[in-house]
């Protein structure tokens, strides 16, 4: 390990600490009118963004990168300005800091409240998009906490221009020196080196492929929030109505293939699968979904047999499992089994059944008669959000600003001794 790099990344995080204790101590109005000159900067510096972005992708091109990921690491003057109009919508949201939890008075006097407060110095690693480092930089601002930010090598240009100009602009309006701060290196040992700083980070948030994940926690000495796979599964009871479990179906499965919160698997009840199988079938076809199916399934309807590998994918794709099971009990115990906890959902017009399976699957996020591509902080009206959790301590599910904060016990008396 380059002794260089560890004290770069230490006084970052020393830095990271000592702004943070500033940050904490802003008004809602200023942070928010920070927020305003952050964007304003973006929307100033676009040519600069763009100018950095181009070595991005020249150096994209020269390494090979698909079409698909140039045109993820892509900025130009639309993209920037849904940067900074991202940033004006965070500084329209309420603040969770301050907000008081509860309260109450004991028998001897002493009043108690519970109130939120920033978490600290949050550590942000991330792979390709460069708008991440707007989005994470300014919801961790704005509930008050200083960030460090590490994004992947193909878009280093991008981010450092994209942190600086944050920076500087909130400057010009209040912000504290380093509270948003770039890791300026590639080099693979930074992400050790910010993983094992837990003198000065209090919590890291990985975002990006299950390798980058578990190779954060496995380093981490510090929490990790996390997001392992989206393996989610929608299960078509007796009282459903076909008509909608075929589009809950097919819009979980084909309208963005490629995230977290799109469909995997699905199971069907015996008592229904020789009617509902057919017609759900022809329609995932008609958008080039690609059927596996177990034995039931394939005595059915035409699928490739699917392994046991397949229960447990996260495909990503145009590809879907099919399962036939015999009971909700078996829907239940098949989802809690291989899922990865993060969306289900029922379909059924029987309330009390669907009440069991929303109170017996053991995910972040359950639905009845609702597609799992909802699971979104945007969608559940947060304004925005960090990403979403597959833990079950401090944040699950979707995080938006409160998952951002932490709580504090204030006690108030007049001299009560024990």
């Amino acid at each position: 390990m380059s002794e260089a790099l560890r004290q770069t990344i230490h006084q970052m995080g020393q830095q990271a600490r000592a702004a943070a204790h500033r940050l904490s101590q802003l008004p809602s109005e200023a942070k928010n009118r920070i927020l305003h000159a952050m964007a304003g900067e973006l929307r100033l510096r676009a040519p600069q963004l763009i100018a950095a972005n181009a070595l991005d992708l020249e150096a994209g091109e020269a390494k090979g990168l698909s079409k698909a990921m140039l045109d993820r690491l892509k900025l130009d003057d639309a993209r920037i300005e849904a940067m900074a109009a991202g940033i004006d919508q965070v500084a329209s949201l309420p603040d969770p800091v301050g907000q008081v939890l509860d309260s109450w008075s004991r028998p001897n006097g002493i009043r108690i409240e519970q109130i939120r407060v920033p978490i600290g110095t949050i550590g942000i690693i991330y792979e390709s998009r460069p708008n991440v480092t707007a989005d994470a930089a300014v919801l961790c601002f704005k509930t008050g906490n200083a960030t460090i930010l590490r994004g992947g090598s193909e878009a280093i240009h991008s981010n450092q221009a994209i942190a600086n100009a944050l920076q500087a602009g909130g400057e010009h309006a209040g912000l504290p020196e380093h509270a948003i701060q770039l890791i300026p290196f590639t080099d693979r040992e930074s992400v050790g080196i910010l993983a094992g700083m837990d003198k000065w980070l209090d919590l890291i948030i990985p975002r990006g492929g299950k390798g980058l994940i578990e190779t954060v926690v496995s380093l981490a000495r510090m929490p990790v929030i996390k997001h392992y796979d989206g393996i989610c599964h929608l299960y078509v009871d007796p009282a459903a109505d076909f008509d909608m479990a075929v589009d809950l179906t097919v819009n979980g499965k084909t309208h963005k293939p490629g995230v977290c919160n799109a469909l995997e698997t699905l199971l069907v009840h015996e008592a229904v699968a020789p009617t509902f199988l057919p017609k759900v079938a022809e329609a995932l076809r008609a958008k080039g979904v690609e059927l596996r199916g177990d034995a039931r399934t394939a005595a059915i309807i035409d699928v490739i047999h699917a392994t046991q590998e397949d229960w447990s994918t996260e495909y990503l794709d145009l590809i879907l499992s099919i399962k036939v099971v015999a009971s909700l009990q078996e829907a239940v115990a098949h989802i809690n089994e291989y899922g990865s906890h993060h969306s289900d959902c029922i379909v059924t017009a029987d309330h009390a059944t669907a009440e069991r399976f929303l109170s017996e699957v053991d995910s972040a996020c359950v639905f009845h008669n609702v597609s799992t591509r909802f699971a979104d902080g945007g969608e559940f009206g947060f304004g925005a959000e960090i990403g979403i959790s597959t833990d079950k301590l401090h944040a699950r599910g979707p995080m938006g600003l409160r998952e951002l904060t932490s709580y504090q016990y204030r006690i108030r008396g007049e001299g009560q001794t024990r």
